[in-house]
Parts: structure tokens; C-alpha cells; sequence
């Protein structure tokens, strides 16, 4: 195969290679914890809003924390940030197995520990995505990427598969069991890793001058401030079809619990397809053409989607859905890391992590939830599709020049000078 369609070529850097191997095998287990905390939840107490408090309680620290938390991961050495990180996750994880091995769980824990996973997430995300780039260089980043993608969507098809499997024949505290366990993985692999000496910078400003210092950039830098466009507006009215799939699968698929699942595990196919392809073309396109392209295919898929009422229709779709989103968010990361300075990037993967975690899960999912409830679930995901489409095509018209730049000038922080150094 030539080198050019190889999607695994970023794992010929032995850092890479060990990061992705424990991170992936890592994310199975996360998975599984994640399924067996929302039928915890809802076996604890047969209550909807309780379920979703636990999920929201994941998210609300990412929304408080993210940027403060960017600062941090831009002064810190990152591979140390994200082994403690990953430490921290561990402890948790036993934490939960523990309680529930021994009874003891109640949804009070329950919240309490989401929201503890909330807090180590809104550093560990941004030093993680802020990572990649020491452990394979510029050049592979995109493709290490997406590889990173497919990782996260290998594992969203088997943990939920596995956390289903391991709830019927050990009970529900091994699902949290396993994690704590998976996490040994990524432990080892992150201890190998070898790095140049970090050398920590001398900084002058205080945390919040260096969180107006990087939303000044990201304002004042129009390829930037483009790209952070697109990434808002397709999470915030985008992702949160996903919480609205059981209502689809109930409602108007007339699906059960396996039909679900299965159409979960169309998305999860379908987005591990996607990170594979990205991987694979490298450069050979454009990158802001495949994001455009990526970005008008989703928003138009998710409003034939809305109106299917077939699950044979909707199998398929979901393939394509699930693929064209990777894609497009993905894309989006690749083109941001590769334009943004080093001592920067903490601070933008913080406000990446800022809009896909934590707004798109409180503000997108409650604004769908509230329309769903309102009209209907099909103009809750086919609205957001529209407005995700109406505002693709005047951002990529209007912006063209833009998403061009971002192409053409990796690192160049064009309003540093503005906005004030730190170094």
C-alpha cells in the first residue's frame, strides 16, 4: 500500500504508537463506564431527569473549567499533566468499583463522581489534544488526528457491546472494574514515552491576562475565528441528535433496547470509517474543501434524517451521519492545531474541548431537548441541521479566503503582537 493511503502511518512514531495503542484500549473501558453509569442511574432511581443530571454533571465542569484549565496546560509539561490526569481518572474509576461492589453506590455518589470525571476532564482533554503534536510533529498531525478518531469510535461500537455483555454475566461494578483496570494500559504506555527535556517558560501574566491573551487571539486571527465558528455552531445544533436517539428509537422507529443500540453502533461504524478515510488522504485534498464538503454532507444528512421513520432507512443514514460528522469535527482540530503557535495551543484545544464537550452537551442537548418537547423530535434534529447548513454556506462563501489561510501558515500567531506575550 502505497505510504500516501496508509491511515496507520502516524503509528511509525513509536511515542504515537504508544499513546494510541493505551489510549484506545483505555477508551473501551471508559465506554463501558459510561453505559453502566446511566443504568445505574436509572435502576438507582427510575427518575429521567436524575439520568441526565449524572450526564450533564460530566459536562458542567468542562463548561466552567475549560479555559482556566487552558492557561494551566500552556505552562505545564503536558505529558506529565495528562499521566496524573490519567492517575486521577484511575482512582475514580476504583472509586465507583468499590462503592458499587460493596452496595454502597447511591445517585448522590453517583453525581458526585460524574462531576470529579468533569473536573479532571476539563485539564486532561486540552493537554491531551495539546500533546499529539510533541509525539509526532507537525507534519502527521492530521493523520495522528484522525487516528485518535478511530480510536474513539472503535471504542464507542465495542465498550457499550462489552459493558452489556459483562452487566448479564458479572454485574454492573465490573463495568467500573474493567475501566480501572483499562487504565493500566495507557499508564504504561504513557510512562515509556520519551520526550526532550521540558523546560518550563518564564510567565508574567496572570491566569486570566493569559485567558484573554488566547481569546483575543482567537478573536483577532480570522482563519481561527472561522474555524472556531464552524466548530460551535455544528456542536452546539449538531451532536445533540445523539441525546435525542432513544426518543427516535422509541418513538418513531418503534425500536427496543437492541435496536437502539444497534442504531448507536451505526454512528460508531461510521465514524471510525470517516477517521480511517481522513487518515488515509492525508493532503491529497485540500483540507478546508473535505471540511466544507464534510460539513454541508452532515447537516443535510441529519435533515433527511428527521424525517425517516424507517429503521432500514435510518441504518444506513446513521452509517453516513456518523461518518460525515467525524469528518468534519476532526478536520476541524487538525486545521486549528496546525495553525495555531505552541504556546498557544493549550488554550485553543481548551476552547475546543470548551465547545464540543461541554457547550454542545449542556446548552446544544437542553436547547433540542426543549424544542423536542415543544414540536417534536424531527424539528429538533432537522432544525439544527438547517441551521447548521444555512450557516456552512454563508461561512465557507463569505470566509473562503480564510479557511484558505489556515492552510498556509502553521504556527504564525497573527495577533500575538496585539493581544500582548508572555514569554
Amino acid at each position: 500500500m502505497p505510504a500516501s493511503l496508509n491511515p496507520f502511518r502516524a503509528l511509525r512514531h513509536r511515542n504515537f504508537l504508544l499513546f494510541w495503542s493505551g489510549q484506545t484500549l483505555s477508551l473501551i473501558g471508559t465506554w463501558m463506564q459510561s453505559m453502566a453509569e446511566g443504568w445505574l442511574a436509572f435502576e438507582l432511581t427510575r427518575n429521567a431527569f436524575l439520568v441526565g443530571l449524572v450526564a450533564a454533571s460530566q459536562s458542567l465542569p468542562i463548561l466552567l473549567l475549560s479555559l482556566y484549565a487552558g492557561v494551566l496546560v500552556d505552562r505545564a509539561n503536558k505529558l506529565r499533566l495528562v499521566t496524573v490526569c490519567q492517575t486521577l481518572f484511575a482512582i475514580q474509576s476504583i472509586s465507583l468499583w468499590v462503592l458499587a461492589w460493596t452496595n454502597h453506590i447511591t445517585i448522590h455518589w453517583l453525581i458526585a463522581m460524574a462531576t470529579i470525571n468533569g473536573v479532571i476532564s476539563s485539564i486532561e482533554i486540552p493537554a491531551r489534544q495539546s500533546l499529539v503534536i510533541e509525539l509526532v510533529g507537525r507534519d502527521e498531525l492530521p493523520g495522528a488526528i484522525a487516528l485518535n478518531s478511530s480510536g474513539f469510535n472503535l471504542a464507542r461500537i465495542v465498550g457499550p457491546a462489552a459493558a452489556a455483555i459483562v452487566i448479564a454475566k458479572l454485574g454492573i461494578a465490573w463495568c467500573f472494574g474493567v475501566n480501572a483496570i483499562s487504565y493500566v494500559a495507557v499508564l504504561i504506555g504513557l510512562f515509556l514515552i520519551r520526550l526532550p527535556r521540558w523546560v518550563p517558560a518564564e510567565h508574567r501574566a496572570s491566569p486570566l491576562q493569559g485567558i484573554v491573551e488566547g481569546v483575543r487571539y482567537m478573536r483577532g486571527t480570522p482563519a481561527v475565528a472561522a474555524l472556531i465558528g464552524i466548530v460551535t455552531v455544528y456542536s452546539v445544533f449538531g451532536v445533540p441528535y445523539l441525546t435525542l436517539m432513544p426518543v427516535v428509537a422509541g418513538e418513531r422507529l418503534s425500536l427496543g433496547a437492541s435496536g437502539y443500540g444497534l442504531l448507536l453502533a451505526c454512528v460508531g461504524v461510521g465514524g471510525l470509517t470517516g477517521a480511517l478515510t481522513l487518515a488515509a488522504i492525508g493532503d491529497r485534498l485540500p483540507r478546508h474543501v473535505v471540511l466544507s464538503r464534510a460539513s454541508y454532507a452532515f447537516s443535510s444528512l441529519l435533515i433527511v434524517f428527521a424525517f425517516v421513520r424507517s429503521a432500514r432507512l435510518a441504518y444506513p443514514l446513521l452509517l453516513l451521519i456518523g461518518f460525515a460528522m467525524i469528518v468534519n469535527s476532526a478536520q476541524a482540530n487538525a486545521m486549528l492545531q496546525h495553525l495555531v503557535p505552541d504556546e498557544l495551543r493549550g488554550r485553543i484545544m481548551a476552547a475546543y474541548s470548551f465547545i464540543v464537550v461541554g457547550l454542545s452537551q449542556v446548552a446544544g442537548s437542553f436547547v433540542a431537548g426543549a424544542v423536542a418537547r415543544a414540536f417534536g423530535v424531527a424539528w429538533a434534529i432537522g432544525g439544527g441541521g438547517a441551521v447548521m447548513l444555512l450557516y456552512g454556506i454563508w461561512a465557507y462563501r463569505s470566509r473562503s479566503s480564510d479557511f484558505a489561510v489556515a492552510m498556509r501558515q502553521p504556527g504564525i500567531a497573527t495577533s500575538l503582537g496585539e493581544s500582548g506575550r508572555e514569554r
